[in-house]
């Protein structure tokens, strides 16, 4: 087919998607751009917000100038889930989870999944409370066992690490300080630990949930 044949089909077909979307009832159109708009701020799987909406979520809150933590869950054990009983299973009990920290209540305002097994949580106030809103999304995540299609119970554990703004700091520094509190969780017996530059919260950052096995660091981003 010649260059001149390649850009008439072209064009044909541009002119054809564009008359097809003025076709469109206004009120489909809206819908439509609606759902294209929920689907790039927000995870597949569990329908949370991913990670740029996070991190958009955590630039205005840096704007507004209200302090605020940043809590990073790790799910304990989420390779082995996802080997033993398959991706479906897998993304099942992200969605469980999913739902789980949705629930949690305020000063936690904003959960998000960023990747693989690995959430996140906008939590306002300074240290007291941002460590309550630790505290519990780490109960909220290994309060009961996940019932998964088929009967099949699995157990649910998160490593959890958290920190705080303050003047200078930039959103993606929060999640990276977070992160390293995450790694310091997994070697905790409680599970949930504090980055250093955080002010300890009556010095009981360290006493949420119960003792973990063996520390893990699973990053399966295939979901």
């Amino acid at each position: 087919m010649s260059p001149t044949s390649h850009l008439i089909l072209a064009m044909t077909g541009g002119l054809v998607a564009g008359l097809t979307l003025a076709a469109l009832p206004l009120w489909r159109l809206r819908r439509a751009l609606r759902t294209a708009r929920f689907q790039a701020g927000h995870d597949d799987t569990t329908g949370l917000p991913n990670r740029r909406t996070f991190l958009t979520a955590l630039q205005a809150a840096l704007a507004a100038g209200r302090p605020f933590g940043v809590i990073l869950l790790d799910l304990d054990g989420f390779k082995a889930v996802n080997d033993t009983y398959g991706h479906e299973t897998g993304n099942d009990l992200l969605t469980a989870v999913a739902h789980r920290l949705n629930a949690v209540a305020t000063p936690a305002v904003l959960a998000a999944r960023l990747s693989g097994d690995e959430f996140a949580v906008l939590a306002l106030g300074g240290p007291d409370e941002v460590h309550t809103a630790a505290q519990a999304a780490a109960d909220a995540v290994g309060a009961e066992p996940v019932v998964l299609d088929g009967g099949t119970t699995v157990a649910v554990h998160a490593s959890v690490g958290y920190t705080t703004s303050r003047l200078g700091i930039t959103a993606r520094a929060l999640l990276r300080e977070a992160d390293e509190a995450v790694y310091r969780a997994k070697t905790h017996p409680s599970g949930l630990r504090r980055h250093p530059t955080t002010p300890d919260a009556h010095s009981v950052a360290g006493t949420a949930g119960q003792p973990h096995a063996a520390p893990r660091r699973s990053r399966d981003r295939r979901h």
